[in-house]
């Protein structure tokens, strides 16, 4: 099959697309964001190997591609409006390509987020997307806005998609008939779109969780000058993994990657606004922690591990050293 015939029976969706002056066919993509309002863009490239398992189901892989960028419009507030894709193949194959693309377009058709261009080339499995969103001038929920007192929150469960991991990797043993729902974690993440635009006015700063509570929160904190105390027996998890061993339950919810929940920072008098705004929209939000004052006269070295101080449940501190994934291992 050749690239042109590639992309226009697979790629070439015939929804229009509502945001774009100008779609796929041309050299670019023209986007006009309406007055008052900036453009939103993220990209983030999947590896077979390094981000997903080989042989992965496609329809399930064409979802996670699209949810784990929408999931960077959702930490901003952004609402989605496009994205491109860069798609490197071995092969080119109408098997593993019509189920990817049915699988790319239903969570894309979901977020009126229309394709309006990309690449395709033959290599090893790659897909590299680039979403674009729309968020009101200066409503943007960043990782600096966190204030000395704000309560720190986390959407839904987190760990489930580590549990399915580890269970695969042979790490952990898992029941077949609960491996089936954390490997859907895994696989099928869902972005708090819808959430992440709730905040807007609620929330100090955001983020979405990809490589794990430990260093996506570390991220907050370096850009707003803060600490935190975090309860690692807060953090929400599902009844599959609290039957884990506490070891493995907080090496999950802790260190755990691809969970794609929000975790946000909100002042003390929104806990009542966010409580309505969980049962408004289902979905669970926990409060977890704390943000502290930076220690002015101390150097914190490493400081994505020393700004947050994790307690049990009793309240006393925990001395594990927890890291979230790297993309590059250390040499």
């Amino acid at each position: 099959m050749k690239e042109f015939e590639l992309i226009e029976r697979f790629f070439a969706h015939k929804r229009a697309p509502q945001a774009a002056v100008l779609g796929i066919g041309d050299d670019c993509a023209l986007l006009a964001p309406p007055s008052g309002y900036q453009l939103a863009i993220s990209t983030d490239m999947l590896v077979e190997g390094r981000h997903f398992f080989a042989g992965t189901e496609p329809r399930s892989l064409g979802h996670k591609a699209l949810a784990v960028n929408l999931s960077d419009l959702a930490a901003m507030g952004a609402r989605p409006v496009a994205f491109t894709l860069a798609l490197a193949l071995p092969k080119a194959r109408e098997e593993w390509l019509a189920p990817f693309s049915e699988g790319l377009f239903a969570l894309a058709d979901s977020h009126d987020c229309a394709l309006i261009g990309g690449d395709t080339t033959a290599g090893p499995l790659n897909l590299c997307l680039t979403v674009f969103g729309y968020i009101e001038t200066g409503r943007a929920l960043r990782r600096d806005g966190a204030r000395v007192g704000d309560d720190i929150w986390i959407s839904g469960t987190l760990g489930n998609a580590r549990l399915a991991l580890g269970a695969l990797r042979n790490e952990w043993t898992v029941a077949p008939e609960d491996l089936s729902a954390m490997r859907r974690a895994l696989e099928w993440p869902q972005p708090r779109v819808v959430l992440g635009q709730a905040l807007q006015g609620i929330a100090h700063a955001a983020v979405d969780l990809s490589d794990g509570l430990v260093g996506d929160l570390a991220h907050i904190l370096k850009r707003s000058h803060v600490t935190a105390t975090v309860v690692a027996d807060l953090l929400p998890r599902s009844a599959v993994l609290a039957r884990a061993p506490l070891s493995v339950q907080r090496h999950c919810t802790i260190a755990g990657g691809d969970d794609y929940e929000l975790c946000f920072t909100a002042a003390e008098n929104q806990r009542g606004t966010l409580a309505a705004l969980s049962e408004k929209l289902s979905i669970p939000l926990t409060r977890i922690g704390k943000i502290n004052p930076f220690p002015a006269a101390e150097q914190l070295n490493p400081p994505s591990a020393e700004r947050i101080q994790w307690l049990d449940a009793s309240g006393m501190p925990l001395a594990e050293n927890w890291h979230g994934f790297e993309h590059f291992d250390a040499d």
